[in-house]
């Protein structure tokens, strides 16, 4: 996410609420964080857990068909210690399709952990399949209301993370100390640069009952968007990061990296796709660290003496370089040959899930009413690069218009049915994706779990905002730029489902939601219904 954009979001109230577990007071010994599963396939799932112990120590798993693990098998052994910061991780194999199943962990002296549960894919067939999509999730803001309302559904399959599962800002840094709800601060109390940092800040993120409950209750497909290693990171280096006073970048893009491998039920794999039996192909992609190349900076372009000038030679020149990229050329290819192989399996959907938003999003020229008056180079300047034809956001598909070309244009070929589902922006939004005037596939993104949104850094009715902004961007069907929550998708034969399910408020451990807002897609159509 843009700084700029950052600070247009950062004018939430202060908010209160009765304390939640102290961040980083879980047991210094034992099972300190539950359990959690993740990378399920027809006949296997990852499980995960941390068991802290004096020195290194052998922990084994088991896995049953009951909740109370009547005849549970074991699945094998892991010897874990400080060099992976006492994370396990082992994977069950020869399991059966399509089932539920109940996991636990073993420790060295014969304490149990959480009994945690699971399901496998199916291995054929057409059945519907549903999963619930989160994205950026800062614990200062709020409670995490969306993980307790999704983990206490019976009709969810699968959890997905869109990224920024943590931030890495200092605790007064963003939210600032104002906004910060009290109990919710996390560790360490300093920005995460260095490997301890990062490891600590997943431990006092995954103390949150929420968020344990969530992992427990349903196998988690993951992947990192910027803010589990540094604000609009890209391949070499990031916003936030100064080398200067943080040290060298590789360094701490390695160090993030580790830790989220640690920490996370994911394999070691950067991305993956997952058949859901002949129903789809579910594509985990790679958007900031490995591949991408630095993101577009307008700053200078608006400081310049004829600023429109500058914008339209920006449009036609540097940001047309089909160099730039997103996800890296090996991953590029990847996904094509892998899009490809699913088109001709027959499966009837084709679902991707990336970081940032691809749906064409200008500023309105009227978004100057949306603050009243009051000075937002944010707001002014999207409107002035939406005159050129610009974009507002450049750290999201905005910023490589020849890459989002490449890949509109391989899935028209492929000819399959394309579903988007992506994170980052805090707002709810809906396209009709197009290329060469041509439907090519559906984006549906999600809200915020807690960071703010637009109705954070404006004052302005958000249905007007909304209205404001669907007119002005023809991609664009529809958005909610107010309210945080959570996805949740319905996959079926002959059409996709998507509801955007709003919390009643994160300000207080309440998981009240409603469905705010729904949108099918069609099979073969690549537009909504």
């Amino acid at each position: 996410m843009l700084v700029s954009r950052r600070s247009l979001l950062a004018g939430a109230g202060a908010l209160t609420a009765a304390p939640l577990l102290a961040a980083g007071a879980a047991p210094a010994r034992g099972f300190t964080h539950s359990v959690a599963s993740g990378e399920p396939g027809p006949d296997s799932v990852l499980l995960w857990t941390r068991c802290v112990m004096a020195g290194a120590g052998e922990v084994t798993a088991e896995i049953a068909e009951q909740p109370d693990m009547r005849g549970a098998r074991p699945v094998g052994a892991q010897i874990t210690g400080a060099w992976r910061d006492w994370t396990v991780k082992l994977t069950a194999d020869g399991l059966a399709p399509d089932r539920w199943y109940w996991f636990r962990f073993i420790a060295p002296d014969g304490a149990r952990s959480a009994i945690g549960r699971t399901r496998t894919l199916p291995a054929d067939g057409v059945r519907p399949w549903r999963a619930a999509i989160f994205s950026c999730s800062n614990i200062g803001f709020g409670f995490f209301n969306a993980y307790a309302h999704a983990a206490a559904r019976d009709d969810l399959d699968c959890a997905i993370h869109l990224g920024d599962y943590f931030y890495e800002y200092a605790p007064d840094h963003y939210p600032a100390t104002s906004q910060l709800i009290a109990g919710r601060e996390p560790q360490p109390l300093g920005e995460t640069i260095h490997l301890a940092d990062y490891r600590q800040r997943f431990a006092s993120y995954r103390t949150d009952p929420d968020l344990q409950a969530l992992h427990a209750r349903l196998p988690m497909i993951a992947q990192w968007d910027d803010h589990e290693s540094a604000n609009d990171s890209w391949e070499g280096g990031a916003q936030n990061h100064d080398p200067a006073s943080e040290g060298d970048w590789s360094q701490r893009r390695a160090a993030s990296i580790q830790a989220y491998r640690e920490w996370m039920p994911v394999s070691d794999k950067p991305w993956k796709s997952y058949d859901i039996g002949a129903l789809a192909t579910l594509f985990r992609t790679e958007t900031r660290l490995l591949g991408r190349t630095q993101q577009p900076d307008l700053d200078p372009l608006f400081k310049s003496a004829d600023p429109a000038a500058a914008l339209r030679a920006f449009r036609d020149g540097a940001w047309q370089d089909p160099g730039a990229t997103m996800m890296g050329w090996q991953q590029e290819s990847w996904l094509d040959h892998a899009l490809a192989a699913s088109v001709r399996s027959g499966r009837r959907w084709q679902v991707i899930g990336f970081g940032t938003i691809m749906g064409q999003t200008m500023m309105p020229a009227d978004a100057g009413t949306w603050v009243k008056g009051r000075q937002n180079s944010y707001v002014s300047d999207g409107i002035a690069a939406a005159r050129a034809g610009l974009p507002f956001n450049f750290d999201n598909w905005g910023g490589y218009p020849a890459a989002r070309a490449r890949f509109l244009r391989q899935v028209q070929q492929l000819g399959g049915s394309t579903v988007l589902i992506s994170g980052d922006s805090h707002n709810a939004w809906a396209y009709d994706l197009a290329h060469d005037g041509h439907a090519a596939a559906v984006e549906f993104a999600g809200h915020s779990v807690t960071s703010p949104g637009f109705e954070s850094g404006t004052a302005y009715d958000p249905r007007r905002i909304a209205a404001d902004l669907v007119r002005a961007n023809p991609e664009l069907k529809w958005c909610d730029t107010s309210r945080r929550g959570y996805m949740a998708l319905t996959i079926e034969a002959g059409r996709v489902r998507n509801d955007w399910i709003m919390l009643d408020t994160i300000a207080t451990r309440t998981p009240a939601a409603t469905i705010g807002h729904s949108a099918t897609v069609t099979h073969g159509r690549n537009r909504m219904a």
